[in-house]
């Protein structure tokens, strides 16, 4: 591609030119289309954020110039879809319920919702690691423990508490 005629230059210079011109161009796409890009609002935003670095990974390591740009111009259209579906999402609750997955509410007052816990898959020895990473330090002062619709769980914990932070939680508000 580069040194045709050494095979180690030009598999070095390929690889770090490639690398970082591809890295420019995903941090100067993300300038554009904005940091939600890479965020875990959604299923769609986690499998773009993963897709964009298999796809950046791949540019890397390409060894001829269309697979490059088709790596690229794979990157916008990610952005662009995710981009276009976060506008839909913000439109209609209807698209907002196909792409998101509704929040869980795994535990409550110390009182852990077994029947969440099934549905969800999660095990008691998971809320509890993550109590433990919380600082929870008292059961009885765990006012809820919540599988977020990223995946992420959350553990909300004190001496007071606003049942408005469950707002369209399930278990909840169901």
């Amino acid at each position: 591609m580069f040194f045709p005629d050494d095979i180690w230059l030009d598999v070095l210079l390929r690889g770090t030119i490639l690398t970082i011109i591809a890295l420019l161009f995903v941090v100067f796409t993300i300038r554009i289309v904005g940091l939600r890009s890479l965020s875990k609002m959604t299923n769609f935003d986690f499998v773009s954020t993963v897709a964009t670095g298999s796809l950046l990974a791949s540019a890397a390591t390409v060894s001829e110039w269309p697979a490059f740009v088709q790596c690229l111009v794979a990157i916008v259209f990610l952005f662009a879809g995710q981009f276009v579906l976060a506008k839909m999402r913000k439109g209609t609750d209807d698209i907002e319920n196909v792409l998101s997955n509704k929040p869980r509410l795994l535990m409550r007052d110390g009182v852990m919702n077994e029947e969440a816990l099934k549905a969800a898959r999660v095990t008691k020895s998971d809320v509890i690691a993550k109590l433990r990473e919380s600082n929870a330090l008292d059961f009885d002062k765990v006012r809820a423990v919540i599988l977020e619709s990223t995946g992420d769980i959350s553990v909300l914990h004190g001496d007071h508490f606003d049942d408005r932070l469950l707002e369209n939680v399930r278990g909840f508000d169901d």
